[in-house]
């Protein structure tokens, strides 16, 4: 009971924070006067060192005690969000969201290790169920209450909210939470977690700051070698050190490297909708913080609802068909996402292509993570889990990372073509094309007149709804790439025994 209470506290604690950020986004956007770079930093600093290092938590745990880790990162997490919601600028704000990926990164894994060595064979389906369970109601509250928070006090209390629930954490786990390690733990894998990190963030990096500084910049130019670099001494280092954290031998098996090829497309689609649906909601169809929390409701509960009946079509149609099926349903519901335009009920508009996304994702996520579980030996489930959910997180900080530069390119296209049409003083037109790269959170500069200033938001609305159509198109593409992965690599007949819940990449995770 208290191990469950606090697993399920702890990882609730992360998934808030996740969904519950992206709400906040254009409030932290308002309050900072910020670029799009400095928003995209904003949740980018946080998943690059998730992604990087989750399986070096993982590891950590097994060698110096999965509770102590477990606590350290709760405590950790609990100290960054405090520096978040005090940040008294933009930069700050990005240090203390890398301090608390990192957190996140010893937290996040520690949850269902501790689940898994505390509960016997027979209980231990049923905890996992419970966690999920519940971790999957609050998920889906967080955006509602982080809306609320945003809209009727701070966007600052988006993160402060973490403090209580952090200490009850910390408290209940150093009081009813035994210490336990493995006995076959091996060596961590710095030398990998640096590469990662490295690669990872100067690859970010270098396409996040090429949006304002252009691709020749030397600052871009070395962010991008240095990123390409460690990714590339990573690949050498994880073929040649004695515990790699991710063993390349893993991926002989075409099952399991065509399921992580599919999550990379299909989590890097969800990725940039996330990052990208609440600025559309707030900034462009005025949709308050709390409705636009509440927008992706019927999604995540679609997914909590049918999970356990997606995990059952794989025991009657194998994994393949709903692998190419789901992607495919999830592709349909991108398309719905570009169809409207600024204003409309959201019922009419939005609520059709949130169920469609949903019932896309409910049909994939379960068989995807069946699949992960059962291409590799079960002595190695562990590795392979991480694994895959480093992809989809990794999947979701490139989206960001390179749709951003699509959807900024093509906002600042369409907008120019609309604003030439107005006449407007050249003073005027130098001053918005200068802040085109804020998105919609652009201010109409003052002095054109009341006529204008409406036709200047006109147009910025517009030219948002044009971007955020080509990045939903494109969205689709990928979401058909991961069907045509699962037709091409995941067998038809593979034998099934769902020994692990889909809740880990439940895409609101962040």
């Amino acid at each position: 009971m208290w191990i469950l209470a606090t697993t399920i506290l702890a990882s609730s604690m992360a998934f808030i924070d996740s969904t519950v950020v992206n709400v906040a986004l254009p409030a932290i956007q308002s309050h900072f006067h910020s670029s799009v770079a400095d928003v995209q930093w904003v949740v980018e600093s946080y998943g690059v060192l998730l992604g990087a290092l989750i399986l070096v938590g993982g590891s950590l745990g097994d060698l110096f005690g999965r509770r102590r880790v477990f606590i350290a990162g709760v405590g950790l997490f609990a100290a960054a969000s405090a520096a978040c919601g005090m940040a008294s600028n933009i930069q700050q704000l990005i240090i203390a969201r890398s301090v608390q990926g990192v957190g996140a990164a010893l937290l996040v894994p520690g949850s269902l290790a501790i689940i898994s060595v505390s509960f016997d064979e027979e209980s231990r389906g049923r905890a996992i169920g419970t966690w999920y369970g519940f971790t999957s109601i609050t998920t889906a509250i967080g955006p509602v209450l982080g809306g609320w928070l945003v809209e009727h006090a701070s966007w600052r209390w988006a993160f402060l909210l973490n403090l209580p629930l952090a200490f009850a954490v910390m408290a209940i786990a150093a009081w009813r939470i035994p210490e336990t390690r493995s006995a076959a733990a091996q060596r961590v894998d710095w030398w990998g977690a640096l590469l990662a990190t490295a690669g990872l963030g100067g690859l970010v990096g270098g396409l996040i700051e090429s949006i304002a500084l252009g691709w020749k910049h030397p600052l871009v130019v070395g962010s991008l070698l240095v990123g390409v670099g460690s990714l590339v001494a990573f690949g050498f280092v994880e073929a040649r050190v004695a515990s790699p954290m991710v063993p390349p031998s893993l991926f002989r098996s075409r099952s399991f490297s065509g399921a992580n090829l599919l999550t990379l497309f299909l989590y890097a689609a969800v990725g940039i909708f996330f990052f990208l649906f609440p600025l559309d909601l707030i900034q462009v169809q005025n949709y308050s913080a709390t409705a636009a929390g509440a927008a992706m409701l019927p999604l995540i509960l679609l997914l909590f609802l049918l999970s356990r009946w997606s995990g059952g079509l794989v025991s009657v149609y194998g994994p393949r068909l709903p692998l190419i099926i789901g992607p495919l349903v999830a592709a349909a519901g991108f398309i719905l996402f570009a169809i409207p335009a600024v204003g409309g009920d959201y019922w009419k508009t939005f609520f059709p292509a949130v169920l469609v996304l949903g019932l896309g994702m409910a049909i994939t996520v379960a068989p995807l993570t069946t699949v992960v579980m059962n291409s590799i030996d079960e002595d190695r489930a562990g590795t392979a889990s991480g694994i895959n959910n480093a992809v989809a997180r990794v999947a979701g900080v490139l989206a960001v990372a390179v749709l951003g530069i699509v959807m900024v390119s093509a906002f600042a296209s369409r907008l120019d073509q609309r604003l030439a049409t107005l006449g407007l003083p050249s003073g005027t037109m130098r001053q918005i094309q200068a802040d085109e790269n804020k998105l919609a959170g652009l201010q109409v500069p003052r002095g054109p007149g009341q006529d204008a200033d409406a036709a200047i938001k006109r147009s910025i609305g517009e030219a948002f709804v044009f971007g955020f159509r080509i990045v939903m198109l494109i969205c689709t593409l990928l979401s058909v790439a991961s069907a045509v992965v699962a037709w091409l690599m995941i067998p038809t007949g593979q034998q099934i025994s769902g020994r692990v819940s889909a809740a880990h990449n439940h895409p609101a995770s962040g």
